[in-house]
Formats: C-alpha cells, sequence, structure tokens
C-alpha cells in the first residue's frame, strides 16, 4: 500500500518535471514571474549550478524494435534547495531541460522544490503547471492537425479482367 503512495507520488512529480521541461523558456519565465509578483518565493541556495553538456538520446528501430544510439543532444541541468522555515524542513529540487537554458533549468528546480511543499503545492499547479500544460496540449494538437493534412491515402482500384 505504501509503495502504491510512493508511485503515485513519483507519478505526479514526474509528469509536472516533464511539464517545466518541455515548457517554453519565456513562458516559464512568465508563469514564474507571475507566482513571484502573488507571493514572496521563499530563498533558495544551489547544490549544482546550472550546468550544460551532452547526453546520448536513444531511439527504437520501427519504434518497438532493438534500442540504438541516435546521436547527442545539449541538457542543462540545475538543482537547488529551499531554505528551511520553522514549519517546513529544507527541500531540494532539480531539473533537467533540453538545450542550454540556464534560467529555465534554475526556475524549473525552484518549482519543483516548491510543488513538494505543501503549502505551495496547490498555488505552484494553479499559476505556473496547469497554464503550461494546457499549452502544450494545444501545442501538440495544432501540430497533430498540421501533419494530418500531408497524410496521404493509398488505395488500389480492382481492374476488371479478373
Amino acid at each position: 500500500m505504501q509503495s502504491e503512495t510512493a508511485n503515485q507520488a513519483n507519478a505526479a512529480r514526474a509528469a509536472w518535471l516533464r511539464v517545466l521541461a518541455l515548457a517554453p523558456s519565456d513562458a516559464l519565465d512568465a508563469a514564474y514571474t507571475r507566482l513571484q509578483e502573488q507571493a514572496t518565493l521563499p530563498g533558495y541556495r544551489l547544490l549544482r549550478k546550472p550546468e550544460s553538456g551532452m547526453a546520448m538520446v536513444r531511439a527504437r528501430a520501427g519504434g518497438t524494435g532493438a534500442q540504438f544510439n541516435l546521436g547527442e543532444m545539449s541538457v542543462t541541468r540545475c538543482a537547488v534547495v529551499l531554505d528551511e522555515s520553522a514549519e517546513v524542513a529544507a527541500t531540494a529540487g532539480v531539473a533537467y531541460v533540453q538545450g542550454r537554458g540556464q534560467r529555465h533549468a534554475e526556475q524549473a528546480a525552484v518549482l519543483d522544490a516548491l510543488l513538494q511543499r505543501p503549502s505551495w503545492h496547490q498555488r505552484v499547479q494553479d499559476v505556473v503547471v496547469a497554464p503550461l500544460a494546457q499549452a502544450l496540449t494545444e501545442r501538440a494538437a495544432r501540430q497533430a492537425a498540421t501533419a494530418a493534412q500531408t497524410r496521404v491515402e493509398f488505395f488500389t482500384m480492382a481492374r476488371g479482367e479478373d
């Protein structure tokens, strides 16, 4: 039972980390600024300053076959810890984002840490994560609609010589 709760918590965290990582940098920055305008964010210190590097991207042949190394891509990571308060222990947040967006990685790590605090969770969900998730869903739908316009359906006409 306890492991099921832990699995649900891990899945929820993976979902918000995905949204924060995939959000465009300017949209994340705007959402972060809106959150700062609503309330004073707790202080934090960097455990691992934003640093860029490379990560190997793996793929599967045909989408389901054997794995192979597709190539490398730029990734930026960051880890922060929120300051302790009288009622809350220090909370660590991490982020890995595609590209070299150091500010993006730092903001995502701070938001990850805030989302782990019960007193901040709902506010960050409402102000930051939900709007970014909605924008990602809309962008995916637009891309799917654009791709669907190029779809070609082949058919065979029966010849009368059978």
